[in-house]
């Protein structure tokens, strides 16, 4: 693979070519390196720039004839990493990877953070979803824009952006360079961090989509969205319950309740924290160590309006079967996993979802768009507040063990960053 650099006339090269100006660089990774300083000056015509840098660089002077158009992006001196799922059930192993080209509508980005997810891990150890190997995971990034695609606008070289990465490796976020879908993603404000901003898309989406998506009532709760006007203070007074409020899925939850006027808004969690979850709008916190029935009861002393909606972002056995004797007959359960309800209490006229959580599918894609649209703006204004964040060590590396403190549940009320442009020498 050969990346093509325009160069500028202070490049060191031999007195012969110097009547080469202006010259392209064209970078083999698998020449021996050598020394050329490049100066930030930026020849006019007819190459416009796509790097400029001072580097060792193998190189070939070429005469140029035709004008060359990258876009002025900023393209890797050298083949970009990414970790790689080897096989399937196999190892991770950070290696190298081709620089994606952002089709139309995408925009291409370079990771400055990126977040873990439960179904991280879940992908490697079930070999699930991948079909093509070596695979790159992740699905959470913020980053710079290095290209826009066609079509895009809104959108400009430079600009600080967070999006919800997909399973392909084009799409996907554990690697320095990565497409996004420009519809679903936002412009970061000035108040969040890239580490904050990478918490956000995935579960956000999720949260987003298990409770207003009206495309796919089969698996949403299929509310009015709060950002719409026809959704503003519909659900006042309403309750909620939310079944594992400190996941990162149920703070997102709790948030978007409280913009949609829910209340009380109920969450269940460790009762250290608390604090968290009323930070974030709960207004009520129970222990998550209360039996189906103690839930039942105590929910029923909090109040006494029938609680129609219910979002276990838990999902496990339990979980599900004390949700399902919360809600009341004629409302919604939502899980984030397979359903797992006894039949013996399953009634008519409650209503299970399981949700798909993720913005690129062809029935969420409308309602994502639509909340992207506005993200940036309830991000500025503090609506939605970020997850509280560790930075992992070790760049790409240090993602490995994150995701086996993941699956051993040794993670609780933050999310596991890392930082895909750290350990690139």
């Amino acid at each position: 693979m050969e990346h093509i650099f325009s160069a500028s006339a202070d490049i060191e090269l031999p007195s012969s070519r110097r009547s080469c100006w202006p010259a392209i660089l064209r970078y083999n990774p698998f020449l021996p390196p050598q020394m050329y300083n490049v100066s930030p000056d930026t020849p006019a015509n007819p190459v416009d720039v796509c790097y400029i840098s001072t580097e060792k660089l193998p190189w070939k002077a070429l005469n140029c004839s035709s004008t060359l158009q990258f876009g002025k992006m900023s393209l890797p001196l050298r083949m970009p990493k990414a970790l790689l799922l080897q096989s399937k059930q196999g190892s991770l192993a950070v290696g190298t990877i081709d620089v994606p080209k952002a089709g139309p509508g995408e925009l291409l980005v370079k990771t400055e953070s990126t977040a873990l997810n439960p179904a991280d891990w879940k992908v490697q150890s079930y070999g699930i979803f991948v079909t093509d190997y070596p695979a790159v995971l992740g699905g959470d990034a913020a980053g710079i824009v290095e290209e826009v695609g066609e079509g895009v606008s809104g959108f400009a070289v430079g600009d600080r952006v967070l999006t919800e990465g997909n399973i392909d490796n084009a799409h996907a976020t554990f690697q320095q360079y990565f497409i996004a879908v420009a519809d679903i993603t936002a412009k970061i404000p000035n108040n969040i961090s890239f580490d904050h901003a990478a918490s956000l898309p995935a579960c956000v989406v999720t949260a987003v989509l298990g409770l207003f998506n009206q495309d796919d009532p089969a698996k949403s709760a299929a509310l009015t969205p709060f950002w719409e006007e026809s959704g503003k203070g519909k659900y006042v007074g309403k309750p909620i319950v939310v079944f594992g409020g400190a996941t990162s899925v149920g703070q997102y939850v709790i948030q978007v309740a409280k913009l949609a006027g829910f209340s009380p808004i109920i969450g269940t969690a460790s009762l250290h924290n608390t604090d968290l979850l009323k930070f974030f709008g709960a207004t009520h916190v129970l222990d998550r160590k209360l039996s189906a029935s103690e839930l039942v009861a105590a929910v029923g002393k909090i109040t006494s309006a029938p609680v129609e909606l219910v979002y276990d972002t838990v999902s496990e056995s339990d979980t599900q079967n004390a949700a399902y004797d919360v809600v009341a007959p004629g409302g919604t359960l939502v899980i984030v996993l397979q359903e797992a309800i006894d039949s013996a209490k399953k009634v008519a006229e409650k209503k299970v979802v399981h949700v798909y959580g993720s913005g690129h599918a062809a029935q969420n894609r409308k309602t994502a768009a639509s909340f992207f649209s506005r993200f940036t703006a309830l991000l500025e204004q503090g609506a939605i507040k970020p997850n509280r964040v560790e930075v992992l060590p070790n760049g790409l590396a240090g993602i490995v063990d994150g995701l086996e403190r993941l699956k051993n549940n040794q993670v609780s009320g933050l999310k596991l960053v890392a930082h895909p442009q750290e350990g690139t020498a």
